[in-house]
């Protein structure tokens, strides 16, 4: 198997299953509703800006696999959106 199709692969599995650690990303974040999502407890991150977080550098990384420079910024890589229900957690997680 080519090194791309290895990555490929390892990215689906974290995120929707099938892993060595039986972990998927959407299966547990269906189970948070937004309130949950947006709560910030002590100093630590809400849910919803570790999960922007980790999206928004797959997504750096993708773009560098598909022959993109990388542009990526820790800068910007907690400016979650605003999260006011639902729908909006839906798109954090993808």
């Amino acid at each position: 198997m080519k090194l791309a199709e290895q990555i490929a692969k390892h990215f689906r599995q974290v995120y929707f299953g099938g892993n060595r650690t039986s972990v998927s990303m959407k299966d547990i974040m269906k189970h948070v509703n937004w309130q949950e999502a947006t709560t910030q407890i002590h100093s630590f991150n809400p849910i919803a800006a570790l999960v922007f977080h980790i999206n928004y550098y797959v997504s750096a990384v993708l773009r560098v696999l598909q022959g993109e420079q990388l542009n990526a910024s820790d800068k910007y890589s907690f400016d979650c959106p605003r999260i006011q229900g639902d729908e909006a957690v839906a798109g954090i997680v993808g």
